[in-house]
């Protein structure tokens, strides 16, 4: 008798537990959002509710312009990524050989990279590249930018293609051989198609994962194109505003939309609930 009283105590402290680890996790975010209904001069000072912080995003050009040099990054970063990774899942899946062990080797390499080396590594071989050898293209911000955030992004697409190509038969593409399409129209009406699922989910990850790369952007950016976390950060000297908070809001809501679209895609597509959580968590 004294068993199942025993399991349902265990139950419960379980339960407070979780939730203690669930409002640890989520209440800075909670305050971040709250605090960006504050009308007042600093974050941490609460005056009152109103909308004027977000209003700051149209008028204030700092602001309005950090922020649109992030999307405009992630854009970007993210369609190179997308070319790039998806190019290299599709070899790696339908042309396997010795040099794939190789190739899966470099990108895995990629993944685990600090982002603090990534960024030491890129300063100095895009400032020799800019100044010294006299290529202009590398003294661009934006440039910099697009090619410090898409190289973890370049492995994060080549392993969603190559996973999705993996699990789909082969026998549809030599189908549309036999009748005599072109490896082109092979790859228009039936390659891409299958894995359409995996580069839009792709680009949707390398998307949200640009926004808030800050290390790499502190390090490659360049004055007139400073991205929204470096702002964050030059922001903290004279301490964090309420339209700091309101601008983070709205990045998180268009975070969390892009990833409830990835979400959907892949649903749509057949994959399982599992599938999505191990695509969402990059596995």
């Amino acid at each position: 008798m004294s068993r199942p009283s025993t399991r349902s105590l265990s139950d419960r402290a379980f339960g407070v537990w979780g939730v203690l680890v669930l409002i640890f996790l989520f209440l800075p975010i909670a305050v971040v959002i709250a605090s960006s209904f504050n009308v007042g001069r600093l974050l941490v000072s609460w005056d009152h509710f109103g909308f004027d912080s977000f209003l700051a995003l149209f008028l204030k050009p700092a602001v309005r312009d950090a922020v649109l040099v992030s999307v405009w990054t992630g854009l970007i970063a993210a369609l190179v990524a997308t070319l790039l990774g998806a190019l290299a899942g599709l070899a790696m899946a339908r042309h396997p050989g010795r040099w794939q062990l190789w190739l899966l080797g470099l990108l895995l390499l990629v993944s685990v990279t600090p982002e603090i080396v990534d960024a030491v590594s890129l300063l100095p071989w895009m400032v020799t590249l800019g100044q010294d050898a006299g290529i202009a293209i590398f003294n661009d911000g934006i440039v910099r930018l697009v090619i410090g955030h898409s190289l973890f992004s370049v492995a994060v697409v080549a392993y969603l293609v190559r996973a999705r190509l993996i699990g789909l038969d082969a026998k549809l593409e030599e189908a549309s051989a036999d009748l005599y399409a072109t490896p082109v129209t092979t790859f228009r009406r039936v390659t891409l198609p299958l894995a359409m699922p995996a580069v839009l989910a792709g680009f949707l990850l390398s998307f949200t994962l640009s926004l808030d790369n800050t290390v790499i952007a502190a390090f490659v950016s360049v004055s007139g194109s400073t991205p929204w976390p470096v702002y964050v950060l030059s922001a903290l000297r004279s301490g964090l505003r309420p339209e700091i908070a309101a601008v983070s809001t709205i990045m998180l809501v268009l975070t969390l939309a892009a990833l409830a679209l990835v979400g959907y895609v892949l649903k749509r597509a057949g994959d399982s609930a599992a599938d999505i959580a191990r695509t969402m968590s990059g596995g």
